[in-house]
């Protein structure tokens, strides 16, 4: 066979309705592409007049009218702007993706620049097919001695075109709608459309319906609120814009403006909402505009991930959009806007905290699902806001992580002891063996994940006079991962992951020893109380001679528990998870303990042991249904003993 070399050919018959019924994905995005046409012909006619290639009227006002007609079935839409000659209707649009905005932005050029011309693909008019079994086109070109055209086309690949009678400068499109479209034709479903895709187009939409008497209604803002200089804008106009636009009753709690020419065209304000997490999805959105046409919500190629949680607008008429403005071409532009937002939200947030700590306060438990996120998928916003992240106290005080590494920087031999009662008295002195870990123990920040599970531990850390940060949600584990991951020598430890020496009563070494001693008997014994090998068992003389048992889980078993129960399979044993890391601390100084240490071979002993663990699991974590109801039953039985 010879070798050939050819052109492809596309035949019109088969691409056509290929074109009618997947240009774009949602059929009511023609309202879009027509009005969009006309506000492009109205920007091109506006242009000419600037550069003194035509005058307006006086009394020129562009605009954009639609008309429904339910009774006849069509939807009319009229723009005033540049209009077209018979030989420009043969190019542009019997031309398939001749783009009549490209070519008039190559035309001119050198007089002028391409703003506000939404059109690039010479496509968007087809979709009118798409609903229309019939398409009529009326129109007067600007040029002197123009005459008018009237252009048909029932939805083949042919079409009729001679001498209308369409006496204004502009174009008027017919749609004859099909019967599964008829929809459209109401004046209701228009003017829903119309505000989802028009709502900020740069020139008044009016909305009437044919045959009636009502004045159009006006359905667009055609200076929308990130369109003005932020020191233009007062509190009650973003507040107003806000409800508006996303139909939330609740005030955001605050915005940011953003405003760029250089290197790129970009406006828009985000908004950080007021979210109840419990009952509310925490999912936003954030509207898209090119030059104030919609374009989609949350295109997630321009928008960060962690930033799709708020709600706001950005209109960028830069965006290389694809054929059907349905989607983003992902290439490196699209990077640095999504780089440039990151940067300005964590500006916004830093100069917050910095300038307007207070404020930052207030926001911050709202705030925190965003920024917490937002360090988790972006590392160079998690290296921006690092000493801004907020950690709330056990008395309710908000610290900045350098502040958090500042507390509980207290020698054992200056913390505070407590009596028998819990109540706290003069320090007692502690070996002085353990200031060599007080240069480790600065960098750790001790946290809290329930307050009403982990009292206990709670009232042992402010009777000691120790700290602790209050950290609830599931993110926050992830997070403090990161941070310790991110800032060497910096460590996260539960409050029950250990208890340090500032609990702990002055002791003879000759003493620990012995409780030593007696720790290793007193876990056999309670290993076989519980029937669980897994467990350690300590006997130490705590300060606080109330708090008969302790549980400890150490931070490291405790946070491969955590992730190994997140990703275990449906149905799978979670009480093979259980004692991993586990120590009981058992106080030497309460009598409960006493009792067992000296009546190991008791009749009540394993069920006091099986108590005390209890008491101890139950400040620790819920216990499970069977633990739950054996506690009961036990707790019966020695109220029983007692009262006997």
């Amino acid at each position: 066979m010879a070798a050939k070399h050819g052109n492809l050919s596309i035949n019109s018959d088969n691409i056509f309705p290929i074109i009618k019924k997947w240009l774009y994905s949602d059929h009511d995005i023609f309202y879009r592409e027509l009005v969009s046409n006309g506000c492009d012909a109205v920007t091109k006619l506006k242009k000419l007049d600037m550069m003194g290639e035509y005058t307006l009227p006086d009394d020129y006002k562009p605009c954009i009218q639609v008309i429904a007609d339910p009774d006849n079935k069509t939807l009319t839409f009229i723009d005033n702007g540049i209009g077209m000659t018979a030989s420009e209707v043969e190019e542009y649009i019997t031309q398939i993706a001749f783009s009549g905005a490209t070519d008039f932005i190559a035309k001119y050029k050198d007089k002028t620049n391409d703003d506000q011309i939404i059109g690039h693909f010479g496509l968007g008019f087809y979709s009118a097919f798409m609903v229309a079994d019939e398409v009529h086109i009326d129109t007067l070109s600007w040029q002197e001695g123009a005459k008018p055209v009237h252009w048909e086309c029932d939805g083949g690949t042919e079409y009729d075109m001679d001498e209308g009678d369409w006496d204004q400068v502009g174009t008027k499109i017919t749609l004859f709608l099909n019967e599964d479209c008829l929809q459209f034709c109401n004046e209701y479903k228009a003017k829903e459309v119309l505000g989802k895709y028009c709502g900020f187009m740069p020139y008044e939409i009016y909305l009437s319906r044919a045959n009636t008497e009502e004045a159009p209604s006006l359905i667009n803002d055609t200076k929308p609120l990130w369109t003005k200089n932020p020191s233009e804008c007062t509190k009650e106009e973003y507040v107003d814009f806000y409800r508006k636009v996303f139909m939330d009753y609740k005030e955001p709690l605050f915005w940011i403006h953003l405003n760029m020419d250089y290197p790129f065209n970009l406006k828009g304000i985000l908004y950080f909402p007021k979210i109840n997490m419990e009952y509310e999805s925490i999912e936003g959105v954030i509207k898209l505009y090119n030059n104030q046409v919609f374009i989609a919500d949350n295109i997630k190629e321009v928008i960060p991930e962690f930033l799709l949680l708020l709600k706001g607008v950005i209109d960028c008429p830069d965006l290389p959009l694809n054929v059907s403005r349905s989607a983003l071409q992902n290439d490196g532009f699209v990077k640095k806007i999504s780089d440039y937002i990151t940067k300005k939200v964590a500006d916004k947030l830093a100069g917050l905290c910095k300038t307007q700590k207070d404020e930052y306060e207030k926001y911050w438990d709202d705030i925190a699902p965003f920024i917490k996120f937002g360090c988790l998928k972006d590392e160079k916003f998690c290296q921006k806001m690092t000493d801004y992240i907020l950690f709330k106290n056990l008395d309710g005080k908000y610290m900045t992580l350098p502040e958090c590494l500042e507390v509980n920087k207290i020698d054992p031999d200056e913390a505070a002891a407590v009596d028998e009662n819990g109540e706290a008295v003069e320090a007692e002195v502690v070996d002085d063996a353990q200031d060599g870990a007080d240069e480790k123990k600065e960098k750790t920040i001790y946290y809290v994940t329930d307050e009403q599970q982990q009292s206990q531990y709670i009232s042992m850390f402010k009777a000691a006079k120790l700290d602790a940060v209050i950290l609830p949600e599931r993110i926050d584990q992830p997070f403090i991962s990161q941070l310790e991951a991110k800032n060497e020598g910096i460590h996260f430890a539960r409050i029950d992951a250990d208890l340090t020496d500032v609990f702990k009563a002055k002791t003879s070494k000759k003493a620990q020893e012995e409780m030593a001693a007696q720790s290793e008997k007193i876990e056999a014994l309670v290993r076989k109380a519980l029937k669980n090998d897994k467990i350690k068992v300590k006997i130490e003389k705590l300060k606080n001679k109330k708090v008969s048992s302790v549980l400890t889980v150490s931070e490291e078993s405790r946070r491969m528990q955590d992730m190994m129960k997140m990703y275990a399979v449906s149905g799978m044993d979670m009480g093979m998870f259980g004692g991993e890391g586990e120590t009981l601390v058992l106080n030497a100084n309460h009598p409960l303990v006493s009792y067992i240490t000296e009546n190991q071979d008791g009749e009540n002993t394993a069920m006091i042991c099986e108590q005390l663990y209890d008491l101890a699991k139950i400040q620790n974590t819920p216990l499970s249904a069977e633990a739950m109801m054996k506690f009961v039953a036990r707790s019966n039985e020695i109220m029983m003993l007692l009262a006997k």
